[in-house]
């Protein structure tokens, strides 16, 4: 089953031309199923980079989905036009106010590491986006900056900076086999990295509930899943297109901000060389996992989420 979004939504005319099945408003309606409404709370600043992305990845699966845009309520995008946030967007207080539930939410990473999170200017207001996705989302997916802000949440679990930022692609061991959002995957795999802080294994394995799924020896914990809070928590980026690396890179070297390349990306490590993408296949998989544990637990009547 294909994504329903907006046809004049940009993501429609690229996943279109990639090949990824998606509908508008009519088709979906002559279809006699509940789709699964997934919201995506997009902290990046580049809002049609990560829509693209995600949808691109959540799209992939067997099953109907509607994607809900959703923005915070108190801070204003300075690198998307307003009239595509007005256009596709609804602020966490509307969404709040109706009382809409979900199946599932993705809450994107911000470029904000740097900052102690009650510094974040929207951080009280994320954290009642936390509290809200207990009785109003099945199961929501933190990414970077944000698995780590909902793990703080929830957790008390600290994220600490670096010396040097963790920047490239990195190996992955697949710690938890059996588990259902790793269904498929192969003993090992390679995850774009692009953060200047970490969280700490052994300060995950002192919080009760959490199981961590996949861990690098260079980089330390990737994905951790969460049961109590129906949640899995990832600090690093399966959703990347291909040379989304190469433009942190690109932008860094054009402003004079000292960067190493990013490493096991390019052919020997050369940047005057395509990248090459080798997380594609693990990408779609953990989605396509994730999304169909949801579409197994979730009630039929979204009134009965949360209960």
């Amino acid at each position: 089953m294909p994504i329903k979004i907006p046809a004049n939504l940009p993501a429609y005319d690229v996943l279109t031309r990639e090949g990824v099945m998606v509908m508008d408003e009519d088709q979906a309606a002559r279809q006699d199923i509940r789709p699964l409404r997934i919201g995506l709370l997009n902290l990046m600043p580049k809002k049609i980079q990560t829509e693209n992305q995600f949808a691109r990845l959540i799209g992939a699966t067997p099953l109907q989905i509607d994607l809900h845009l959703i923005r915070m309520s108190e801070h204003q995008a300075k690198n998307t036009a307003a009239e595509h946030m007005e256009s596709f967007y609804r602020t966490f207080e509307e969404v709040e106010a109706s009382g809409d539930k979900y199946d599932g939410l993705i809450i994107t990473g911000a470029p904000i590491e740097h900052l102690d999170f009650d510094a974040v200017t929207y951080w009280h207001e994320l954290e009642r986006v936390f509290a809200w996705t207990q009785s109003h989302v099945q199961s929501t997916f933190g990414v970077c900056w944000g698995g780590m802000a909902m793990i703080n949440h929830f957790h008390g679990i600290k994220k600490h900076i670096l010396d040097h930022k963790a920047f490239g692609c990195f190996r992955h061991r697949n710690l938890v086999p059996a588990s259902p959002y790793l269904r498929g995957f192969s003993d090992d795999c390679v995850i774009p990295v692009s953060r200047w802080t970490e969280m700490r294994q052994d300060e995950i394995d002192a919080a009760a509930g959490l199981t961590t799924l996949l861990y690098s020896d260079e980089v330390g914990p990737a994905l951790v899943e969460d049961p109590a809070h129906r949640a899995l928590y990832i600090f690093n980026h399966f959703e990347y297109d291909s040379d989304t690396l190469k433009q942190e890179y690109d932008r860094d070297v054009e402003a004079g901000t000292p960067i190493n390349v990013p490493c096991n990306y390019y052919p020997n490590d050369d940047p005057s060389k395509p990248p090459q993408n080798r997380w594609r296949s693990h990408a779609h998989q953990l989605y396509g996992n994730w999304i169909n544990a949801i579409y197994q637990s979730t009630p039929f009547d979204m009134n009965d989420i949360g209960r």
